[in-house]
């Protein structure tokens, strides 16, 4: 399935592809505070509608995770990273997707703040 997903101002727009049945929700210091609920897909799943250049970028920690969010409105709607075997992944902020009902997918927790 296809989900269209962009940020509040709309600045920052994406499509995603694949099949959304449950999300993660992490308590470590990032997640925590923007409530994110990630879906992660294949790098190549995600098709960027706007340039990349138009989002900024934010690393911490070990910095293996590129948080992209709108300069404008501030939003975060996906970030970068690579999956356990090396694989780029795309972490979607579920919350960004149009038309989806999150009560409706499986949610699960990671202790991200003890990782």
């Amino acid at each position: 399935m296809k989900y269209q997903g962009s940020c509040h101002c709309g600045k920052t727009a994406f499509e995603v592809e694949g099949q959304l049945e449950s999300v993660m929700e992490c308590n470590c210091s990032i997640c925590r505070r923007k409530g994110t609920q990630l879906w992660f897909v294949p790098r190549t799943a995600l098709t960027l509608k706007t340039p990349e250049d138009a989002l900024t970028s934010y690393t911490f920690n070990k910095h293996a995770i590129h948080h992209k969010f709108c300069p404008v409105c501030g939003v975060t709607t996906f970030a970068y990273g690579t999956m356990p075997d090396g694989t780029p992944m795309a972490a979607i902020n579920a919350r960004c997707l149009d038309d989806v009902d999150l009560s409706q997918l499986k949610h699960n927790f990671y202790n991200g703040k003890d990782a």
